[in-house]
């Protein structure tokens, strides 16, 4: 059995790969938040938790070598937009330095596989936070080679995840009876938990097999959030964008086109062009001009959300 050592396990993409692989994969969960790894750990008593922060060299170096594993995962990161635009230094600490440690141990520790985990906001960025995240893309992509091999997958918004925007507004919802949306305008693509766990191990085989050096995304729908939050309530409070906010977001470029390869609905961007045009992607991907969900679907994902909020509180 292969072991993953996952920076930032017990967040919503660590713990969605855990769960879905429970049974393939010895994991190690390397965070340093203490309570969620306890309950990540009662929820799945056969892995590791190991306290320790990526932004620490030295802790990150003695967990890597200690749990020696096959695969890592970094998953661990500033995520919140207006945090990274009030803390910048605090986001580099973690998004940009923490991630250089991530390929130094890696590489020292020769580990065979290291994914990371990077969002539409790196695409075409427009606040600090897309900006860390591209600059991660980039150095994982610069430091693949045959004997540490990197990539990065790349996906929208995922649902439930910490701090989101369905969990927000049901607690919102509940403590204050109003929902905060910041447009009537602002469109977001959406990916559930368990389709993120489905790229990250697409990505670990496709890199075994042919090697990494690539980003990893797919076609996913986008979600009027207006029409989203009108399904929680009609109480809807509009408050305006907050700092680094944009309407909507980019999942491939223009300009990224032609490093392009795709797969059906997968699609790798590699740091050379690819000369195959058949096998390019033809037009840019954004939350502007994807298929949007319909009301059903909408639906759905808040279920997603309220069952996953009534299994926290448990724990």
């Amino acid at each position: 059995m292969k072991k993953v050592f996952i920076t930032g396990g017990s967040g919503t993409v660590g713990e969605s790969f855990i769960r879905n692989f429970y049974n393939k994969y010895k994991f190690y969960s390397y965070s340093r938040n203490e309570k969620a790894q306890v309950a990540l750990k009662r929820k799945f008593p056969k892995i590791e938790i190991i306290l320790g922060s990526i932004e620490d060299r030295l802790s990150l170096e003695n967990a890597v070598f200690k749990s020696n594993p096959d695969i890592i995962i970094h998953s661990a990161a500033l995520k919140h937009v207006d945090t990274a635009e009030k803390q910048p230094i605090e986001m580099v600490k973690s998004n940009i330095i923490g991630s250089n440690n991530i390929i130094e141990v890696s590489k020292k520790a020769a580990i065979a596989v290291t994914v990371g985990i990077s969002t539409d906001k790196a695409c075409n960025p427009k606040n600090l936070y897309g900006f860390s995240k591209l600059l991660m893309e980039k150095m994982f992509l610069e430091a693949n080679n045959n004997e540490t091999k990197f990539c990065c997958t790349r996906f929208g918004n995922v649902v439930g995840s910490n701090g989101s925007v369905i969990p927000y507004w049901l607690r919102n919802h509940s403590s204050k009876g109003f929902i905060p949306l910041t447009s009537k305008e602002m469109r977001r693509l959406m990916i559930t938990s368990d389709e993120a766990s489905v790229l990250i191990e697409k990505a670990i085989n496709d890199t075994v097999k042919s090697g990494g050096g690539f980003v990893l995304s797919k076609k996913m729908k986008a979600v009027k959030l207006y029409d989203l939050a009108k399904l929680i309530s009609n109480n809807i409070k509009i408050i305006g964008l907050r700092g680094g906010e944009e309407l909507d977001e980019d999942l491939v470029s223009m300009n990224e086109l032609e490093y392009t390869i795709t797969e059906e609905d997968f699609i790798k961007i590699y740091s050379h062009k690819n000369d195959e045009k058949k096998k390019q992607l033809h037009s840019p991907i954004s939350s502007k001009n994807s298929i949007f969900m319909d009301e059903f679907e909408m639906a759905k994902l808040i279920e997603i959300v309220k069952s996953k909020i009534s299994k926290e509180e448990v724990y």
